[in-house]
């Protein structure tokens, strides 16, 4: 199969696409500059695209092809000033758009690909305080949460393409844990100086998910053909945040009592801030059903294959 991924040099993109080539399939990575995309994995290329448009890249689809939309603006790459936030969205909202304009055409010459997979996040659920939350629970108002409003917008962006015969699954995705880059490398320093803590006031609930997991679920929804609509990938067994800084000060052999108070994170990150202050219980309630089964379900397992 030929596997197309949007967003492709990046943390997870590249993650996903190693063991793909590995099992024999043509993975091509569209980048808006592919001469500077380096260290790629083996048997994966890099194709040009302009980040906003089908133009060049649509005859790249193939009957029975994938596509994997990751591609946006990193969410936390600064403050989230007036123009960040514009190009948040603009950024997933021309890249949908785009995946779902090549389909169309690929479809309408004969070449209809197989599936889309569409990432997106755990935030279109909001500030969910306590209350578990599964694949159907909707989004907050409109107007309520910037980064549900991106996440609903982002979804939005190529649901065009389930018109045209082609399944597509959304990637609702948690914390992703990784040692290579993401969250956790950033957490570690405090940590290991000894003066790392909960975020706020700790209580509110950390969706997280192990890169293995965030791989393993991304290819069995590729290769599930009845895996269709939203997936959370998130672990089975969500903690608070408190939880998840006693884990890891645990894992570290490190104390972890320095709580980071809620007004210093406002103050340093501005409207940021509420990403790291919200609670969301989310549970991976579809992907158990279709019959994922998590290599680390836990998060004491996760740390020690990470950090061990």
């Amino acid at each position: 199969m030929r596997v197309l991924i949007t967003g492709g040099s990046g943390l997870i993109g590249r993650a996903v696409a190693a063991p793909l080539a590995a099992q024999g399939h043509e993975v091509v990575v569209l980048s808006r500059d592919p001469e500077r995309v380096r260290g790629l994995p083996a048997g994966v290329r890099a194709a040009a695209w302009d980040g906003r448009t089908a133009a060049g890249w649509e005859g790249l689809l193939t009957a029975g092809s994938a596509v994997l939309n990751l591609a946006g603006e990193g969410i936390a790459a600064g403050r989230w000033t007036a123009e960040r936030k514009r190009r948040i969205r603009a950024s997933r909202m021309d890249a949908g758009l785009a995946v779902t304009a090549a389909v169309r055409q690929a479809t309408a010459d004969g070449r209809r690909p197989a599936v889309v997979l569409q990432a997106s996040g755990v935030g279109i659920y909001g500030d969910a305080g306590d209350r578990e939350v599964d694949e159907e629970a909707p989004p907050p108002p409109a107007g309520a949460d910037f980064l549900a409003e991106v996440s609903v917008a982002w979804e939005e962006s190529t649901a065009a393409v389930e018109a045209l015969g082609v399944r597509r699954a959304v990637l609702r995705t948690g914390v992703v844990l990784d040692r290579g880059g993401g969250a956790l490398p950033k957490l570690l320093p405090p940590f290991r100086l000894g003066i790392g803590g909960p975020l706020g006031g700790g209580r509110q609930w950390f969706p997280w998910i192990h890169m293995a997991d965030e791989v393993g679920a991304i290819h069995f929804l590729l290769a599930t053909a009845a895996a269709h609509g939203p997936f959370n990938l998130c672990a089975p067994e969500p903690v608070t945040n408190r939880d998840f800084g006693n884990a890891l000060g645990r894992q570290l052999h490190r104390p972890s009592l320095l709580p980071v108070p809620a007004p210093a994170l406002r103050l340093a990150l501005g409207e940021m801030a509420a990403a790291l202050l919200r609670s969301q219980r989310a549970v991976p309630r579809r992907l158990l059903a279709a019959g994922y089964r998590f290599r680390f379900p836990d998060l004491p397992s996760a740390l020690a294959d990470l950090l061990g």
